[in-house]
């Protein structure tokens, strides 16, 4: 009888390690040339699981069995399916494909169609010339190399408020980088050091905050507990909520969609994604609503006037039919964009241009400098903008910021469908309909009570200190729901730091250090500035922060998974400000603290610290 119950339970754990699998991992190249093919497209037949190789043509998958066949698809070549026969490396040279580019040619007053055949080439290569009288062009996008850009940034440093008291600066809700570093990581290889902003990776989390009240559009919420990766130091949570407002209360809206159709958008996870994204979105409008579509490549024009948003057939019609060909005239688009809005302009609606493109402008004005100036200038006629990301190894990250930023908007990157379902339909309300904006926030701290401070991320949101109370600044916006955390790592009166620089005494004025600060209880003052959706004169509200400090096991569920993300940034970025950071104990209070995850949101952070955690182990 033991010998069977052995059999049978031998038998069950084989069938259960058989059902979870195992990975899959290799790398995808040119079978001409050899070069790594980014972004290819890696599907199970069995699973339906799906993957895209990283800059470096690598890719990981899990498979159920030695069985599986794995599809290997990407733009301009044959499509691969490979069995894996039980193996867990799997290489693979893809073989171009011959293109047909149909082209109009005229030859003296004769108008004729000419079939012309090309090898796909590479990044927007063109195809131009004559053959016998005949004018041939084309574009084609083949992306083999990671062209990606972002801004450079240098962490915020420990601060002495005896010489600065002020903290300021504005509020981000974009949560981007969240999603980029995701893609990186599901892909297989950890994030490039700029494209880690700490702050846009906590604020991706909704957290349960309590709503404002008496009318106001947002509620300011503090606590003080002890820094995990540095139990010697303080951590200040400040969260920002914007007020609820139910979709069948909301504004009208009159919307453009600008899109971004140029040769740059036919890879994997960019036309297609944008197709599936910009569909969800209008499932969730109403009659009151109106849409218009943009497109831009080589230039800019009207896909479908302004239309009510019941139609939803045709503007799902007029989605579906873009294609992608073409240079990148990306600021002809946008005028083009806020010329269709201002015309249809809703008084005291929702006045607001989606874009949608990888921010890969090289036609007309194009660098970061120019298009700031123009969506400036365009921004203040009262129209929003909401820019989507998408792409990868050609993403202009820093350029998309820079547009949503100036334009009175938000910044999201769209890795998979998940993620636009994210952005359409669970955050409709915050993505699209902005309910406060310029917001500013300021925080004066205690010399008594506080030998340093340091904000961590929102490198580039900082202000100047009186900034804050010019109206002629901007700030950031916030949505319906919106909710945007900051963190301060604090250094106490009486703690030595290795991270604190200092100078010798001054010499020819008077030290501060004899006058300064209150031992009031008081550690912080925390004040906030914003403007309603079309006011310009800002109001103010404040709020004190006491010193009291409750441990990190005793603060809300919602804190704690906070200090995981940002930990889990630090160890990333590889930030000079890490101290005792690590992998281990950031994942074991994320798993302590997921609490409800309807979503599933907090369950993949877990799994994302996780990998990151073995890929930094696999390079050590």
């Amino acid at each position: 009888m033991r010998t069977i119950l052995f059999v049978i339970g031998l038998l069950l754990s084989l069938g259960g390690y058989a059902k979870q699998g195992y990975e899959v991992r290799g790398k995808v190249v040119d079978a001409n040339t050899g070069v790594a093919l980014v972004g290819v497209q890696v599907s199970n037949v069995a699973t339906k699981a799906l993957v895209q190789t990283d800059n470096k043509g690598n890719y990981r998958i899990q498979v159920l069995d030695g069985k599986n066949i794995l599809i290997f698809s990407y733009i301009g070549y044959l499509e691969q399916r490979v069995a894996v026969n039980h193996r867990s490396k799997v290489d693979v040279a893809l073989v171009q494909q011959n293109n047909a580019l149909d082209e109009v040619v005229v030859t003296g007053y004769e108008r004729k169609a000419r079939r012309q055949t090309a090898s796909v080439m590479n990044v927007n290569a063109a195809l131009s010339g004559q053959v016998s009288g005949l004018y041939i062009r084309g574009t084609a996008y083949v992306p083999n190399q990671n062209q990606e850009s972002y801004q450079k940034l240098k962490e915020n440093n420990f601060i002495n408020p005896r010489k600065e008291p002020l903290s300021t600066f504005a509020a981000d809700v974009d949560a981007a980088s969240y999603s980029n570093v995701r893609r990186f990581i599901n892909s297989g290889t950890l994030p490039e050091k700029d494209a880690v902003r700490v702050e846009e990776m906590i604020n991706y989390f909704q957290y349960q905050v309590a709503g404002p009240k008496n009318g106001e559009p947002v509620n300011i919420v503090t606590e003080l507990t002890k820094a995990p990766w540095n139990t010697t130091h303080q951590l200040m949570r400040v969260t920002l909520k914007a007020k609820d407002i139910p979709t069948a209360n909301l504004k009208a809206s009159n919307l453009v969609f600008l899109i971004d159709v140029s040769g740059s958008m036919m890879g994997p996870g960019r036309l297609p994604l944008v197709k599936a994204s910009l569909k969800m979105l209008v499932d969730q409008l109403r009659a009151v609503d109106h849409v218009a579509i943009v497109t831009y490549a080589g230039s800019a024009g009207v896909k479908l006037e302004s239309t009510p948003g019941d139609e939803k057939m045709k503007i799902k019609s007029a989605i579906e039919e873009l294609e992608a060909v073409g240079s990148t005239a990306g600021a002809a688009g946008i005028k083009k964009a806020y010329e269709i809005a201002k015309q249809q302009f809703i008084k005291g609606g929702n006045n607001r241009i989606i874009l949608a493109s990888d921010g890969d402008f090289n036609v007309g004005e194009s660098s970061d400098e120019s298009m700031e100036e123009l969506i400036a200038k365009e921004s203040k006629s009262g129209v929003f903008l909401t820019v989507l990301g998408y792409g990868m190894g050609n993403l202009k990250d820093s350029k998309m910021e820079i547009l949503a930023d100036k334009g009175h908007g938000n910044y999201a990157y769209i890795d998979n469908i998940s993620e636009a379902r994210k952005a359409m339909v669970t955050e409709f309300g915050g993505t699209l309909f902005t309910v406060a904006k310029d917001v500013k926030i300021q925080v004066e701290f205690n010399p008594s009570y506080v030998r340093a401070y340091r904000l961590v991320g929102y490198e580039n949101r900082l202000l100047e200190a009186e900034d804050f109370n010019n109206d002629q600044k901007m700030g950031g916006d916030m949505g319906v729901g919106h909710v945007v955390t900051a963190l301060y790592e604090i250094v106490p009166v009486g703690v030595e730091s290795g991270g604190i620089g200092t100078v010798d005494p001054l010499k020819y004025q008077q030290q501060a250090d004899q006058v300064a600060g209150r031992r009031n209880a008081e550690l912080a003052t925390v004040k906030f500035r914003y403007k309603e959706p079309e006011g310009e004169k800002s109001k103010l509200q404040q709020k004190v922060v006491g010193t009291t400090v409750t441990e990190l096991n005793s603060v809300s569920e919602d804190l704690r998974f906070v200090t995981a993300v940002a930990e889990l940034g630090l160890l990333l970025r590889d930030s000079d400000f890490k101290q005792k950071a690590n992998f281990d104990q950031l994942i074991a209070r994320a798993k302590a603290s997921k609490g409800r995850d309807e979503e599933g949101y907090r369950a993949e952070f877990i799994r994302i610290a996780e990998n990151a955690r073995d890929l930094s182990r696999s390079k050590e």
